[in-house]
């Protein structure tokens, strides 16, 4: 497995897995990223923004195995937000979310003092991987959040 940026001939398969998961997990409803607009075009998303960055699990094929992002969220605040971290079925147990959390991590820690996401309290690998992690559970989303569907918030300190 290698991680790499996206480039946009990744664009099509990272939206596939990212909206077979959501659908697989009954969240292909308004309010998560299933209905993001630049969910078919991450590559420009994430390269347009300052201090951004996606990065895909690629196996020796080539193919996607999953992804992560980092984006600004309070620049005021040094805040990012970790966005559509999204591993294929076939591809779990395998370590891959977890590189993928470590180089974004690791990102955001040269831009950024605190890393915030948003999820679903069903998703509980997830939720398991942001505990090991160190992030922290919050109670409430911070202000200026999108996604009015999730459920569950997490920050971390870097």
């Amino acid at each position: 497995m290698k991680i790499r940026l996206l480039e946009e001939k990744d664009n099509k398969a990272m939206a596939a897995i990212i909206r077979d998961i959501l659908e697989a997990n009954h969240l292909d409803i308004p309010g998560t990223a299933y209905f993001d607009p630049y969910l078919d075009d991450l590559s420009s998303y994430y390269s347009e923004q300052p201090d951004a960055c996606y990065w895909v699990a690629v196996n020796e094929q080539d193919q996607i195995l999953g992804g992560v992002g980092i984006a600004p969220f309070d620049r005021e605040q040094r805040i990012c937000e970790l966005q559509k971290l999204y591993v294929s079925p076939e591809a779990r147990g395998l370590g891959v979310a977890k590189s993928l959390m470590n180089t974004a991590l690791e990102f955001a820690s040269d831009h950024y003092d605190h890393c915030y996401l948003e999820t679903m309290e069903q998703l509980k690998a997830a939720n398991s991987l942001y505990d090991r992690l160190g992030f922290t559970k919050r109670t409430k989303p911070l202000d200026g959040s999108e996604h009015g569907t999730m459920d569950t918030w997490y920050i971390k300190q870097l």
